[in-house]
């Protein structure tokens, strides 16, 4: 059966107690994972350490940290003290994030993305093993030390994010799992080839690799508010969020409007770049709408060859209570 896990909120929330309050209700209604986002906002360790201590049974992560911010060496480290902290479920989401955010948030050069997310990616996995690393790469050379503590048990998992051909090839290659973000059902398969070359070329078989699709999801009584909210989350990284998210879209088959949201949005036409997701997008991305119309089109990526976890995604202009009550109705769709 596909796992059907939360993506808690990535937009601003009143409280750290908020977040974790998310993830219990969660986990009280029998989500399997709760993935926590890093961008500009809360840091994620604590907050996920937190969540471990008010949890007992869902399966926590990182969704996605960005390589750049942190030293791979100390993604290892967070990766084994979180282990510790949840008591073996925790899976360790990575990514290049993009250059607004790493060059004018963290003040590092985005340079050569694919090779840093391959570096850490290995080193991570250096250190979890408990073995003293030696790292000889493009950007990093480690020589000489090892964790200060016991190896994690079980280690684990290092999942990678990835948009276009080449990132999700590397994904197959050396990641655990593929985080897939703002796809349209027929972009998704597209792409999943390329998860299936990348497995070969590591000699092993896609079905080593766990496949999560994020899906932008609101459902309440106000069918017209949910869609809104969707389609303005959906509108704001396809046109504020540099071109990363435009080109991916352009890429599935949907250049056109990818450039014209984009266009509006930088062009401060918020109004108009969310209509064009709302006219053009509504069938092929996102679940929104009535509890019983959000569930049916939430159903549709659930039963995606290839999918083993959908990540139900809550708008970033969602308020808590909006993000409860689409919680609660999404939670029986399987």
């Amino acid at each position: 059966m596909t796992a059907l896990d939360v993506f808690l909120p990535v937009g601003a929330q009143p409280s750290m107690d908020a977040l974790v309050d998310q993830a219990v209700r969660a986990e009280e209604l029998g989500y399997d994972r709760a993935w926590l986002p890093e961008s500009w906002g809360r840091e994620a360790a604590t907050v996920l350490a937190t969540i471990a201590t008010r949890t007992d049974e869902i399966g926590l992560g990182t969704s996605i940290l960005n390589v750049y911010s942190r030293s791979p060496a100390l993604l290892g480290q967070l990766a084994a003290t979180q282990q510790e902290a949840c008591d073996g479920r925790f899976r360790l989401g990575l990514g290049p994030s993009g250059p607004i955010v790493v060059e004018n948030w963290h003040g590092r050069d985005f340079g050569n993305p694919l090779r840093h997310t391959r570096e850490a990616v290995e080193i991570v996995r250096q250190v979890l093993s408990g073995e003293v690393v030696d790292y000889d790469g493009e950007y990093y050379d480690l020589d000489g030390f090892r964790l200060r503590c016991d190896p994690p048990a079980p280690t684990p998992p290092i999942d990678a994010a990835g948009l276009g051909p080449k990132a999700v090839e590397l994904v197959g290659r050396f990641a655990d799992g593929w985080h897939a973000v703002t796809f349209t059902r027929s972009g998704f398969r597209e792409r999943l080839a390329d998860l299936e070359r990348g497995a070969g070329l590591g000699d092993r078989s896609v079905e080593d690799v766990r496949v999560t699709l994020s899906v932008g999801a609101c459902a309440l009584e106000d069918d017209d508010r949910a869609r809104e909210l969707v389609a303005q989350h959906t509108a704001f990284y396809i046109g504020g969020m540099g071109t990363y998210y435009r080109d991916s879209l352009a890429r599935q088959g949907f250049e056109d409007v990818a450039h014209a949201i984009h266009d509006h949005w930088q062009a401060d036409e918020r109004g108009r770049a969310v209509a064009l997701v709302e006219e053009e997008l509504r069938d092929e991305m996102g679940a929104a709408g009535t509890p019983a119309e959000a569930r049916a089109e939430l159903r549709r990526f659930l039963e995606l060859d290839g999918v083993d976890a959908v990540n139900v995604s809550f708008p970033r202009g969602a308020t808590p209570d909006e993000i409860l009550q689409t919680m609660e109705a999404l939670a029986s769709v399987r």
